[in-house]
Order: C-alpha cells, then structure tokens, then sequence
C-alpha cells in the first residue's frame, strides 16, 4: 500500500489548486485532480428559490459550527457511489483537528440530518462535500455557509466541479487558468472561518435577495 499522504502536503496542493479523491470507497489509491473548468459558487451570487426562501424562512432545522464534523463526513460518505474512502477521512480529520478543516451541520431535534465541509485557506474555501437526509437540509446548509463565508472575509468558494444542484443554487464553470488566478489572490486575503457567528435565517434571505 502507498504511503499515506500527510495534511501538510495536501495543504501545499490546495494552495496550488489542486486536491485529492479516490475511485471509490474502498480504494487504497488518491488521485490529484485540477480540472480544466473548475465550479465555484459566487459569494454574492447565491441564487434563493422562492420555496427555498420559504423553508429557509420557517427554520425547520437546528444549524451549528463545526459541533460534529465526524458525523458530517460520515454522512457525506455514506451513499453508494463516493470518492471518500479511508485515506481522504483520515486527512480531513486530522485536517480539521488542526484547525483548516470546517463542517457545517443541519440539527432536526438531536439527529443529524444535514451537513457540509471543506477546507479553509486564507480568504478561499474549498468545499468538498455535503449530504442530505431531510429536503433542503443540504440547501439550508449551502446557504449559510455561503452567507457566513462573506461575513468571515472569504473571497472565493471553490465548489471544484460543477453540478446540477449547485448550478441551481448559482454556481459557475471558469478555466483552470482563471481559477488559479483568483485563487491565488484569495489565499492573501485575511479570512477567518470564525470570525463570526452562524448568520440567523432572516441574514442569509437578507443577504441572498438580489434586487435590481
């Protein structure tokens, strides 16, 4: 078996754009990926359906920082099909014991029913994954972060690719070589994934509202 990565170097990789995933679950390898179109969620571009409003406006769920980050990357590995196998687990855990590593979680009563995480870096945050069992937990999720990583200082979400659900929501497609250049002027910015308290619901519909 190959030697296992260490934080230190995936740190160095992000920082130059490029991140680790694995084939599968069960997969002992890590592959370094830095794709040609790169997704990123604008921070001020955060599109709110009217219905997500709604829910997002009727507080269905409990939000917290970075109370459960375990639970939140098991939730996001368990499905059928995913690139976070033992290796990826173990970086990001030790990735967030050492503080660069952040989860959001979406609470109904005590279970966890929602959540997302990633990796932050200077004024960029790299999101890897989020995972669902309530409608829109993941969405409600999605949204605060977005909303809290503006009132943090954060410049950039790297998203790195591009789907369905988050185009939805306002996500984009740019080049590599754009993604680099904003990158690297994010990673001067001065960040901090704690600067400020989880915004309250009427602040992400606030902040997320676009009016021309």
């Amino acid at each position: 078996m190959r030697p296992a990565l260490s934080p230190e170097l995936v740190l160095r990789a992000y920082r130059q754009g490029v991140f680790p995933m694995a084939e599968s679950s069960d997969a002992d390898r890590l592959y370094w990926f830095d794709p040609e179109w790169r997704g990123v969620l604008p921070l001020d571009g955060l599109h709110l359906s009217r219905s997500l409003r709604r829910r997002i406006r009727a507080e269905p769920f409990r939000l917290s920082l970075d109370a459960d980050f375990a639970g939140v990357l098991t939730g996001c590995a368990d499905r059928a099909s995913t690139w976070i196998n033992g290796g990826i687990a173990e970086l990001f855990t030790a990735l967030h014991h050492m503080g660069h590593a952040h989860s959001i979680e979406v609470w109904e009563g005590d279970d966890l029913v929602g959540g997302v995480y990633g990796l932050a870096l200077g004024g960029a945050f790299c999101g890897e994954s989020m995972f669902s069992r309530r409608r829109d937990a993941s969405k409600i999720a999605l949204a605060t972060l977005v909303t809290h990583l503006r009132r943090c200082g954060f410049t950039l979400f790297d998203t790195q690719y591009l789907t369905d659900h988050l185009a939805s929501l306002g996500g984009i497609e740019i080049p590599r070589a754009q993604y680099h250049a904003r990158l690297a002027v994010a990673l001067r910015a001065e960040a901090a994934f704690h600067r400020a308290r989880l915004p309250t619901a009427y602040e992400v519909i606030q902040l997320n509202t676009h009016r021309s």
